[in-house]
């Protein structure tokens, strides 16, 4: 059974939001938490809380179905990080001009199954 959980329109580069993601792609749960909760990256809060709702969403989803699930088996199957809309502000500049900043956001995709190492 795989659960999944998604995190859109996150503050964070993907591609900064991604060397956090191939940190734990494949680990197991409670590993892949312990690694993020000492990752000292802007987007590893955001990443441990996406992987704590998907087996949140498992649980929820095996006690629908009357099914026993050992959150200690969960691994992550896949996490991929994609780029959501840029936001463009702008800063002013010499001569009255003006440069255009490009804040970019990124959706985060979690899925977690029972032991697909």
């Amino acid at each position: 059974m795989e659960a999944k959980a998604m995190l859109r329109l996150a503050r964070v580069s993907p591609q900064k939001a991604r060397l956090v993601a191939d940190l734990v792609r494949g680990r197991d749960v409670g590993e892949a938490i312990e690694i993020l909760t000492f990752t000292r990256k802007k987007s590893a809060p955001m990443i441990r809380r996406l992987v704590e709702s998907a087996v949140a969403n498992a649980e929820h989803m095996a006690s629908r179905s009357n099914r026993n699930l050992d959150v200690d088996d969960l691994v992550i199957k896949e996490i991929y990080v994609d780029q959501g809309p840029t936001l463009r502000r702008f800063r002013p500049r010499a001569r009255g001009m003006a440069t255009r900043i490009h804040k970019k956001t990124s959706h985060i995709t979690v899925v977690v199954a029972e032991g697909v190492a």
